[in-house]
């Protein structure tokens, strides 16, 4: 199934984030994202003209965050966002972090 397709799950304190290698494997299956250097976050900058179109964006991923229960760090400035994605339950990345990433990038 498309991970955009797919609804987040809570995730407990207690589940083993995915390892570098289970994390790569999905990362190929949404665009343009990378890994931190520690596999622990899933980042992904996007650009735009201005100021305006950088928030406008921010405040079109809040509803879609709200809806799947996973909210990413986003930092805004002039013509960009940087998003920021990582299962904080679990000090690690999740298939939720990859789901979010998906849908962010249908927007």
């Amino acid at each position: 199934m498309d991970l955009a397709q797919k609804k987040c799950v809570a995730c407990e304190g207690g589940a083993a984030p995915l390892n570098r290698a289970e994390a790569s494997a999905l990362l190929k299956q949404v665009n343009g994202w990378a890994l931190g250097e520690d596999a622990k976050w899933l980042i992904k900058q996007f650009k735009f003209s201005n100021f305006v179109e950088a928030m406008a964006f921010a405040n079109k991923v809040t509803p879609v965050a709200e809806r799947e229960g996973h909210h990413p760090d986003l930092h805004v400035s002039f013509g960009k966002v940087v998003v920021e994605l990582s299962t904080h339950a679990i000090k690690g990345l999740s298939e939720n972090d990859f789901i979010l990433a998906a849908k962010i990038d249908q927007l």
